[in-house]
């Protein structure tokens, strides 16, 4: 039984690289999202998924994270931990992804290269946090489409069964 669960979990995961929403902070600046970023998730969680075969934790990834505060940041200020935080992913992404084709694609004079334990600590919450609202949603939509194809089945049978009384002809 476990097994089962185990495998359809991991097919969900499979079929949420391509089909989870995008997570992003509420702010009225969603739509202004680069292209690139969103070809980078999908690539980053396949390489979580592969990451989760072979026993690491499913989670939020970089460009996800990066994804959710793009607007966020666009909306008021970030602490300085946050700013620390977002250009740290920032120069992770552009690292692995380079949408511009630079040798550098990140500015030296901005780039953060690692974190302390308590900002590691503050994404790691954020992309566990990422991860577990995407499936949310993900649950819920499985959910909806079970609910919408047994009330169909439903329809179907109540209609190919034959009613064995027209009790509204005994009203008269």
């Amino acid at each position: 039984m476990k097994d089962t669960k185990d495998f359809e979990k991991g097919i969900s995961d499979i079929v949420g690289v391509f089909t989870d929403p995008i997570i992003v902070y509420p702010s009225g600046w969603e739509d202004t999202m680069p292209d690139w970023i969103k070809g980078a998730i999908t690539l980053e969680r396949l390489v979580m998924n592969v990451r989760a075969l072979k026993g690491d934790e499913m989670t939020g990834t970089d460009a996800e994270a990066l994804a959710y505060m793009y607007p966020a940041c666009l909306s008021f200020p970030l602490d300085h931990d946050w700013t620390q935080i977002y250009l740290y992913l920032g120069s992770q992404v552009m690292q692995y992804h380079n949408p511009f084709q630079k040798e550098e694609p990140f500015p030296d004079d901005i780039k953060v290269e690692s974190l302390s334990d308590y900002q590691m600590g503050k994404l790691n919450h954020l992309k566990a946090w990422i991860y577990e609202k995407r499936r949310g949603v993900r649950q819920d939509r499985e959910r909806a489409g079970r609910r919408q194809e047994k009330e169909e089945k439903a329809e179907r049978k109540r209609q190919e069964q034959p009613a064995m009384f027209d009790f509204a002809s005994f009203d008269k």
